[in-house]
């Protein structure tokens, strides 16, 4: 008898939860114009409260995107925007490989450092290092660190291989 009631009583809910809310919101302005909102007027005449109309939510259009051109097509260059000369963009890209190529260079140093504290920290066994969960969470940040500066010299090359 009591699971086939809170069977009933769990279907009733999840009905009640699924139908859409059909009531009206009402803005209320209290005598110091402090706005509230509810579903009831604040007072019975209603003076002070005015009924906001609400859309409903839409779906997302469906429109598709076929036919329609992309990338710099789509979004032309305004008449008199401010040109950069090919030999000026072209010393701005040399510029910015010259850049890129050091905070490589540097990068892999940063990486070849924790790499070497990493193994050496991994030849290390401290004496309250018996439990192995114990020296896995010492050596954690080391290989974070490690990883860290994998990632940052993974996007250096991305970056390098988005100039040619």
């Amino acid at each position: 008898m009591k699971k086939s009631f809170f069977a009933c009583l769990l279907l009733i809910t999840g009905l009640l939860a699924a139908a859409p809310a059909w009531s009206q919101i009402y803005k209320c302005v209290d005598a110091d114009g402090h706005p509230t909102f509810s579903n009831v007027p604040a007072d019975k005449n209603a003076k002070n409260c005015t009924r906001l109309q609400i859309e409903s939510d839409a779906p997302p259009s469906t429109a598709t995107t076929t036919g329609r051109t992309r990338g710099a097509a789509a979004n032309p260059t305004p008449v008199g925007y401010p040109r950069v000369e090919p030999d000026a963009q072209k010393a701005r890209d040399n510029d910015r490989r010259a850049i890129l190529n050091q905070e490589l260079a540097s990068a892999q140093q940063s990486l070849d450092a924790a790499k070497a504290r990493l193994a050496e920290e991994e030849k290390i066994r401290l004496g309250n290092e018996k439990n192995a969960q114990k020296r896995e969470d010492r050596l954690q940040p080391f290989r974070e660190e490690v990883a860290r500066n994998e990632r940052n010299l993974a996007e250096i090359n991305r970056e390098i291989s988005r100039l040619k």
